[in-house]
């Protein structure tokens, strides 16, 4: 896989990112089909090949339940190798998520999560938004102390994981990154990662196979065509799976040259 340039962050990121929700959270889940939760054997095994396939962005998020300590506990020693995003605003505790935009509760989260993660700076933090995008960005102080973390190094670039256009474009004004749901079955925010990309903000698509409803063969072409896409976020438990999507994401790179 080639690297993408992300906006005008610096950052150069390969085409398939890993998503870490399925190694830490199996309830509250919109898959089509539920799944167990793997133990740490088989996380350290799962992370670790991911790696080695070069796939060099993993994501998480302190909604994902186990996610967070699991990297932590088994990539960390190999935080150099790739790009780490996590998020804040959304909680996930007995069954239920609970949101907190607040300035104490985001510099609270970034470094419970820094601790989790084992590392001292990560390279983006997004705002998970609860959905009301445009309230969580004008009147909060979350956007104010991600800011201000940014600023205390704590982590490289800040972003936006919403869920309205609205939201997305706002966040245009502040925002490193977005991170924008998109696949053959949803193109609604195509404009405005299209006004991202002119914008220098990088774009990072989630959602892209549809909580797995689309085919990757189907699925990563046409998000990888898109011409702002720098990434897109595939998760899962099974190796041969993420390999498979990396070679079709291959192909797409072979036929761009």
């Amino acid at each position: 896989m080639h690297p993408r340039p992300l906006g005008n962050t610096g950052l150069s990121i390969r085409p398939i990112g890993f998503g870490a929700f399925k190694i830490g959270r199996n309830t509250g889940i919109k898959y089509p089909s539920p799944y167990d939760l793997p133990d740490i054997a088989a996380v350290d095994k799962l992370l670790n090949g991911v790696l080695d396939l070069g796939i060099d962005l993993i994501d998480t998020a302190p909604a994902y339940g186990l996610s967070e300590e699991r990297i932590g506990d088994t990539i960390a020693h190999r935080r150099s190798q790739f790009i780490l995003s996590t998020k804040v605003g959304e909680t996930f505790e007995n069954g239920v998520s609970h949101y907190d935009f607040s300035a104490e509760a985001v510099r609270a989260s970034v470094e419970r999560s820094l601790a989790r993660l084992r590392t001292e700076q990560v390279d983006i933090v997004f705002v998970h938004s609860s959905g009301d995008d445009l309230r969580i960005q004008r009147e909060t102080d979350c956007i104010e102390m991600l800011r201000s973390l940014r600023g205390a190094g704590l982590t490289r670039f800040i972003g936006f994981s919403g869920k309205t256009i609205d939201g997305a474009r706002a966040a245009l004004d502040w925002a490193d990154v977005l991170m924008v749901e998109y696949h053959l079955n949803d193109v609604t925010h195509d404009a405005v990662m299209r006004e991202a990309k002119s914008c220098g903000v990088g774009v990072v698509v989630k959602k892209g196979l549809a909580a797995g409803r689309i085919p990757p063969k189907d699925a990563i072409p046409f998000v990888l065509k898109h011409p702002a896409v720098t990434s897109m976020i595939i998760g899962g438990l099974n190796l041969d799976h993420i390999a498979a999507s990396i070679a079709v994401a291959d192909a797409v790179d072979n036929a761009d040259d």
